[in-house]
């Protein structure tokens, strides 16, 4: 059950907790977003946040944009004083195990990347990466398998697109995982 019966419901500010990062060392941070709904699952609360970001355009102008994720509650999420969350749409767990998880975790992503050539760019450098789905990739691009997404992802003036999550699942693969442990641990 969704309960209000529309998802037209406007966004209501919510606090979301970013992770420490300890290569970095930064400590937790919070910072405000937009709560877009309320899930209820078999291990509990699912929140459809709206994180705010940037995205750079074809014209090399960057504008401003919002990465929606769906963070943990109440983990990843804190009140903001005075909101009301009553409106918030909410869907209650009524459905099988199976239809949450695929609701939640919607259909597979395709696989592979494609590039976004940048104006004035040839060749393989001068681009964006991004999943295939990503509202940023361009229509009809090839599709690239992991192997020459890394080949692609080398070059210097290729960037990793940080909406779809290509930033983030392909820089370990490009850098290792060793890297992670090592910069921690003061290595």
């Amino acid at each position: 059950m969704t309960t209000p019966s529309h998802d037209a419901a406007a966004p209501v500010p919510v606090r979301v907790v970013l992770p420490a990062d300890p290569v970095l060392g930064h400590p937790e941070q919070e910072v405000v977003a937009r709560l877009w709904r309320r899930r209820q699952t078999e291990t509990g609360w699912l929140y459809l946040v709206g994180l705010p970001s940037y995205r750079d355009l074809e014209d090399g102008d960057v504008e401003a944009a919002e990465y929606r994720v769906w963070v943990r509650a109440p983990e990843h999420v804190r009140p903001v004083d005075g909101v009301d969350y009553d409106q918030v749409v909410t869907d209650r767990l009524e459905r099988s195990p199976q239809s949450a998880v695929r609701e939640v975790l919607g259909e597979r992503r395709p696989s592979g990347w494609v590039l976004q050539k940048l104006r004035g760019s040839h060749g393989p450098a001068g681009g964006v990466l991004h999943a295939p789905d990503c509202e940023e990739a361009p229509q009809g691009a090839p599709l690239l398998d992991v192997e020459r997404a890394l080949d692609v992802a080398e070059h210097p003036g290729t960037r990793l697109c940080t909406l779809c999550g290509a930033a983030q699942e392909l820089t370990p693969l490009l850098r290792g995982f060793d890297h992670i442990d090592s910069a921690t641990e003061g290595g």
